[in-house]
């Protein structure tokens, strides 16, 4: 996508959204900012005093049915109303949280609303701090989900081998990704036959497996005093509760902090979990199962700032993870 194809759609999902605001009861005259863009477009919507007051998701096309959509929003009121903040979403003036329309040039779309959640993003002079909060807040959301009653309608994502790594992956598969050079491929092929290995062995037990948050890194941890909120629950399915160690170090594995961040993680995650020696042995998986994932989602949403600054040396820090990997856990 050339840079006014892109500036050119983010003007259109601009219009869509200044459309979908009536709907759920707020006046147009209000300022919309694009906070971000990747699966879904959202946008900040801040009120004539200058306070935000709501985040709009437009979501991608044909990425979550209706009944997905739903199933993530369910889950994220039961965390809410079991302590855990979330963000809240809004109905439309017909009652529904889903709200459709449709343009010439983008096709139908949906549209969700969130209350804006106020908070900071973990700053780099607190990632340790941040990690235990994480890890606690993880502990906390998988003791809710082995619990959860889902609703009968219930769809999500699952976030098994298949559908991080495998050929057939949600996000891709992770040899499309630009850049990698024939024995970086070859390494990480045993990477990933490896990794399949031990986590058809690690099993799917309900203790071990269910439903995660799935992108719970620390770009989508707000923090306000003592209070910690989560968002950003699109990526939320079915998959081993460690998924969520690996991907709270998303994009940043390969730093030399990466064994403390993993230990800060664990340390929270014991205050309100608990964690067996088996699944201690296999953090090195989850790390580096996430790690493959990125990679295809690199690939696949090649188009987005974010996948375009995973430069070549990123690769190339993949690929020695994929190496140390195999020495530490063949």
């Amino acid at each position: 996508m050339t840079p006014e194809a892109y500036q050119q759609l983010i003007t259109e999902l601009t219009r869509l959204t200044r459309r979908a605001l009536p709907l759920f009861g707020i006046d147009q005259d209000v300022q919309i900012k694009l906070l971000s863009y990747s699966e879904n477009a959202i946008f900040g919507i801040t009120d004539a005093a200058g306070v935000p007051t709501a985040v709009v998701r437009v979501h991608r096309p044909a990425y979550h049915s209706p009944n997905a959509i739903r199933s993530e929003l369910d889950w994220m009121a039961a965390l809410r109303q079991a302590g855990i903040g979330t963000p809240r979403a809004w109905l439309g003036l017909d009652g529904d949280p889903l709200q459709t329309l449709a343009t010439p040039t983008l096709g139908e779309r949906t549209v969700t609303m969130f209350s804006w959640v106020a908070g900071h993003f973990a700053r780099e002079d607190e990632l340790e701090a941040s990690m235990l909060r994480l890890g606690e807040l993880s502990a906390r959301m998988h003791r809710h989900a082995r619990t959860w009653q889902r609703p009968p309608y219930f769809e999500r994502p699952r976030w098994d081998q298949h559908g991080t790594i495998g050929p057939q992956a949600h996000w891709g598969h992770w040899v499309l990704s630009p850049g990698l050079d024939a024995a970086q491929t070859a390494t990480l092929r045993h990477t990933a036959e490896l990794l399949c290995a031990r986590l058809d062995a690690f099993g799917t037990d309900p203790q071990r497996f269910g439903m995660i948050h799935a992108d719970p890194r620390l770009a989508n941890l707000l923090i306000e005093g003592d209070t910690t909120h989560i968002i950003d629950f699109d990526d939320c399915g079915i998959g081993w509760f460690l998924h969520d160690l690996g991907a709270a170090l998303s994009f940043i594995e390969h730093i030399p902090a990466c064994e403390r961040l993993v230990m800060r993680w664990a340390e929270g995650y014991s205050r309100a979990g608990s964690l067996s020696e088996a699944e201690v042995a296999e953090f090195p998986t989850f790390v580096m199962q996430r790690r493959l994932q990125l990679l295809a989602w690199r690939g696949s949403h090649y188009e987005t700032e974010l996948a375009q600054s995973l430069d070549a040396e990123w690769v190339s820090a993949t690929a020695r993870m994929g190496a140390e990997y195999l020495c530490r856990m063949s």
